[in-house]
């Protein structure tokens, strides 16, 4: 852990639907708070609007000192820290920084938490193999392992997680 006066990026919980207030209510009382942001077009019976969402959905992050940090905790939209075994989260800021620039570059991200288990059927969706569906063998980080029936042959490709979809 940090030394008591000197900061360091963390998450926090929030509670559902609450990232930007609670960034907003604690941004005014002085903190350096971060809610990284996608631009998306929402669709009502009567018309179409352009509004930003949270990317990460219940978090946001921020620049804290140990004191600050029980601060935020404070907040009735906070549920909680995020913990790394059994201490706060330390985000470093090249890795918020990389999150900004991405975000600028590419204002429509969106961020989902891939939940893929052993045995699961998808479909690539891109790539040379656009269209082929397979069975999750094995999860190696941000990669898995494919087994692909198809003229009854048996290949197994090792394919970016982020470029299959559930069938």
């Amino acid at each position: 852990m940090n030394k008591l006066g000197s900061k360091y990026w963390t998450a926090f919980y929030t509670k559902p639907r609450n990232e930007k207030k609670v960034a907003d209510r604690l941004s005014e009382q002085g903190l350096h708070i971060y809610c990284p942001t996608r631009t998306v077009i929402k669709q009502w019976s009567d018309r179409r609007k352009k509004v930003k969402e949270p990317v990460f959905t219940s978090y946001i992050f921020a620049e804290v000192d140990e004191l600050e940090r029980q601060e935020v905790l404070r907040d009735q939209g906070i549920v909680s820290s995020v913990f790394w075994l059994s201490k706060p989260v330390i985000i470093r800021d090249n890795e918020i920084q990389a999150i900004r620039a991405f975000l600028e570059d590419y204002p429509e991200a969106k961020a989902e938490n891939l939940e893929l288990k052993e045995g699961q059927r998808l479909e690539i969706s891109e790539g040379p193999l656009k269209g082929e569906k397979g069975e999750l063998i094995k999860r190696k980080g941000s990669k898995v392992i494919l087994n692909i029936l198809s003229l009854n042959y048996s290949l197994q490709a090792e394919i970016s997680a982020l470029k299959v979809q559930e069938v």
